[in-house]
């Protein structure tokens, strides 16, 4: 009997609408197969499958993982961004992108130094203003009609010590930075082991 990926069989049971968030189901650890944790979106398995999401608050709310990591920055910081005008520094698939639209946000300039990762649903919604190709570093205040309420921050392969200070100018006086702090592209070289791990 033929074998079947993961990720399609999430997708084939209605747990997932597309290949990248049957992936981030898997990698965020909630996918089970007769209660045995699934690791990776390629492992196969022949039908019948017992399949099963664990615990339903883990169902994918976001159009990628990082919409929980910032919905519960918004929750523990008290903020509301409720009409806000937000810029999302790094918005990859969009996970922060969607969570701040599904709290409200009327605008959200998606910035990504990278091109079409961006989710089809955010991507059409009028909403966002998808910019590709952009390094944070170089940003200006002129490059947006207002300033920002809310500024978040989720970056790769360099240190927030490096966009910060352009990324400060675009928002309000009272405007708000949530930024992810990932150790590994924040410390010297030296100290990051194998792996990217910081000890």
């Amino acid at each position: 009997m033929s074998k079947i990926r993961i990720d399609k069989l999430l997708i084939t049971r209605g747990l997932a609408d597309t290949e990248k968030k049957a992936a981030a189901l898997v990698m965020s650890g909630v996918v089970l197969v007769d209660d045995r944790r699934v690791e990776k979106p390629s492992e196969s398995f022949s039908e019948p499958v017992n399949l099963r999401i664990k615990g339903e608050e883990n169902k994918t709310k976001y159009v990628g993982r990082g919409g929980l990591k910032l919905e519960k920055a918004l929750e523990v910081f008290h903020i509301r961004p409720t009409e806000y005008v937000c810029i999302d520094i790094g918005s990859s698939t969009g996970g922060f992108t969607d969570c701040l639209l599904q709290s409200g946000a009327k605008k959200v300039y998606a910035i990504d130094v990278g091109t079409n990762q961006l989710d089809w649903t955010l991507r059409r919604d009028d909403r966002v203003d998808v910019r590709e190709q952009i390094n944070a570093r170089h940003l200006r205040p002129e490059d947006f009609e207002k300033k920002a309420d809310l500024i978040v921050v989720d970056v790769s392969f360099i240190s927030l010590k490096k966009i910060l200070p352009a990324v400060r100018r675009l928002m309000k006086n009272d405007g708000r930075i949530i930024c992810l702090i990932k150790p590994q592209f924040e410390v010297p070289r030296k100290d990051v082991g194998e792996g990217g791990v910081v000890t």
